[in-house]
């Protein structure tokens, strides 16, 4: 499975961002916490260079919290500076602020220095759809400014939004890379919501949940549909077509599908992190 994905609107977006990189002090790349390999764009290394960047692991509140705390100490053993918040509920939005501050502090410096009259710090907010970065601006501009949404590619355009007098924010469209040669970072892309439902089969998105929750959260999925020990030693399919019948289905397998799909979204089967450090190449 290969997913083409690369709309005009994304390919100009990537070429404004190189543009206006000199225009920005710093930048925030925001990433799923649920996926904070799998939703960062590799090619933005190679745009943003050696721009101080500031990883925000959002939707914290979605994600396994030991993973991640590993997930911070990765990123900092990689020379990047990482907090992990959630931008719906505004936790820990207001440290991103006083953090940035940490971070051009000898830039800061400096400027005061030359005599240079401090500014608001200039931020530009990265990350790929759906990864709730719009939510994350509508929170620092205490505004309704930016648009947001639970469909990847909401924003298709720039603006500049202020925080107060101490931050002034870019926002840029969400930017995926042109393909995705491994299908399990798609469907992990998928399953969280990050690519349109319509480029995959919503039964194949199921089964693959179902698998992961069986490796790794067992114990939460047998909460949520009441599997037994025994059931959870069976084949996805076989607990697809157990779900579809218990929750009056029938065989409504797609019907069953995207349930499965949105209340895994929802976290209704409880925290839970797709990426794991150890898979990790270093």
């Amino acid at each position: 499975m290969t997913i083409q994905w690369f709309p005009g609107h994304m390919a100009k977006a990537r070429r404004e961002v190189a543009e206006k990189l000199k225009l920005v002090d710093i930048v925030y790349e925001i990433v799923d916490a649920r996926l904070p390999i799998s939703s960062r764009n590799p090619m933005l290394d190679s745009v943003i260079q050696q721009k101080p960047r500031l990883v925000l692991l959002n939707k914290g509140d979605l994600a396994d919290p030991v993973q991640s705390k590993e997930w911070q100490s990765y990123f900092e053993s990689q020379g990047l500076y990482c907090m992990t918040i959630n931008a719906s509920q505004g936790k820990g939005v207001n440290k991103i602020i006083i953090k940035s501050k940490e971070i051009l502090a000898e830039k800061i410096e400096r400027q005061k220095a030359r005599g240079i009259k401090p500014r608001a710090i200039r931020a530009m907010c990265i990350g790929i759809p759906n990864v709730g970065k719009s939510t994350l601006l509508n929170r620092l501009a205490k505004k309704n400014m930016a648009r947001t949404g639970n469909t990847p590619g909401v924003t298709k355009g720039q603006q500049w939004l202020k925080s107060g007098g101490d931050l002034e924010l870019l926002d840029t469209p969400g930017i995926l890379w042109p393909k995705f040669d491994d299908e399990l970072i798609g469907k992990k892309l998928a399953l969280t919501g990050a690519i349109k439902d319509t480029l995959l089969h919503m039964d194949d998105l199921a089964l693959f949940g179902l698998s992961f929750f069986q490796e790794h959260y067992p114990n939460q999925l047998a909460e949520r549909y009441k599997f037994t020990n025994d059931e959870l030693q069976l084949a996805p399919v076989d607990l697809l077509l157990l779900i579809s019948e218990r929750r009056g289905f029938q065989e409504d397998y797609e019907r069953a599908s995207k349930m499965v799909v949105t209340e895994i979204r929802d976290g209704r089967l409880g925290r839970y992190t797709l990426d794991h450090v150890s898979e990790v190449e270093v």
